[in-house]
């Protein structure tokens, strides 16, 4: 049983084992490369398990993750952000080390690494679909043929395509989803047969937990890079990619008060532990910052619905109650699903898990 005081990231490890398995199944023996994002777990312990299912490429979103995995035996790392240029040494220090890929989406990127690389080097290019984040309009090729071309240094080397739709994030429901992996699929396979004669060996890479979770990889994409399914959460939940009980990752919160007059309890657990992302669970039109459910010391159970978490400042967290919640007291402890698990675990920096271990992470 875990001693627990104040707000604990618990990890239930054999859901995540389960998470990673059927991640990994669904690319298996198909020829689809498994590039799984790490920045989800942050944890060498929990990137073994991935090792385990066969996986020996990774994706990484700073140049300072892709040091930490280095050090811990990863060989093949695509760096899933755009070029720090500030960070040349570094990469520079990776890249002789590793197989290191980076993104690139401009020509001032290209020409500076050009210049500076002292490392034989992948790079993708990053394309934008529709979220419009980042990365080069896939219609704007000649921005991309001038990338390529003042990418061309013994040093670099064009890997192909690399795709993140989080436009996903805000489908409504699997018709949605569906019509954005299809604008992307269509869209980059058109791209890959116009670069195809010139680079027959590109790669088609996307990356988002909704598809990849919801559907099945299409044809013609070579690489996946979902992250968040190694934990999932509400906002996944909400999106159709999970259960409940498919959910990880919990964060442990005491009760501090109780206002029975407004239905709510006040927890000790603030933005400062499940961060201010939000999300709608429809029909109820008030967005959320996290389910509540009961915890009995050794687990939760997510068929105990104790309330919605309705607002959070620094430390305070307000619950709004269901009838079975109204039981609670002060002193109490409760299991918060969180919103958005990738931010909750940053925050917290290490799990506990259900037999009493404690996972470290990555120092920031």
């Amino acid at each position: 049983m875990i001693s627990i005081k104040k707000p604990t990231l618990v990890l239930n490890s054999s859901i995540c084992h389960q998470n990673i398995r059927a991640m990994a199944a669904t690319v298996s023996g198909n020829g689809i490369i498994f590039r799984p994002h790490f920045k989800t777990h942050q944890s060498a312990a929990i990137g073994e398990w991935f090792r385990a299912e066969g996986v020996t490429a990774i994706t990484v979103s700073s140049v300072s993750m892709a040091h930490y995995f280095a050090a811990h035996g990863w060989k093949d790392i695509t760096v899933a952000f755009p070029v720090n240029l500030l960070e040349i040494d570094e990469i520079n220090q990776l890249a002789a080390k590793i197989q290191l890929n980076l993104l690139i989406e401009s020509v001032e990127t290209a020409n500076f690494l050009t210049e500076k690389l002292t490392a034989e080097c992948g790079f993708f290019i990053k394309i934008d679909t529709g979220y419009h984040r980042a990365g080069i309009a896939v219609s704007n090729i000649v921005l991309i043929e001038a990338v390529l071309r003042n990418a061309a240094s013994p040093l670099l080397h064009f890997k192909g395509f690399l795709v993140h739709s989080g436009n996903a994030y805000h489908s409504k429901n699997q018709d949605e989803l569906k019509q954005i992996q299809q604008f992307t699929t269509q869209n980059l396979l058109r791209l890959k047969k116009h670069f195809h004669p010139q680079f027959p060996e590109l790669i088609l890479s996307v990356g988002d937990t909704p598809t990849c979770s919801q559907l099945t990889v299409p044809e013609g994409i070579n690489e996946i890079r979902p992250g968040n399914f190694v934990f999932f959460d509400v906002m996944q939940f909400g999106l159709g990619s999970c259960t409940l009980e498919e959910i990880a990752v919990a964060v442990i919160c005491p009760v501090v008060a109780m206002h029975p007059t407004r239905q709510e309890a006040v927890i000790y657990g603030g933005s400062i532990h499940l961060s201010k992302e939000q999300t709608l669970l429809p029909p109820d039109p008030k967005a959320l910052f996290g389910l509540a459910v009961s915890w009995d010391g050794k687990s939760w159970d997510t068929s105990c619905l104790l309330g919605k978490v309705s607002s959070l400042s620094q430390e305070h967290g307000i619950i709004s109650l269901t009838q079975e919640g109204c039981n609670l007291k002060p002193g109490d402890l409760v299991a918060v699903l969180p919103v958005h698990s990738c931010l909750t675990a940053n925050l917290m920096r290490r799990y506990f898990t259900l037999d009493g271990g404690v996972i470290g992470m990555m120092e920031q």
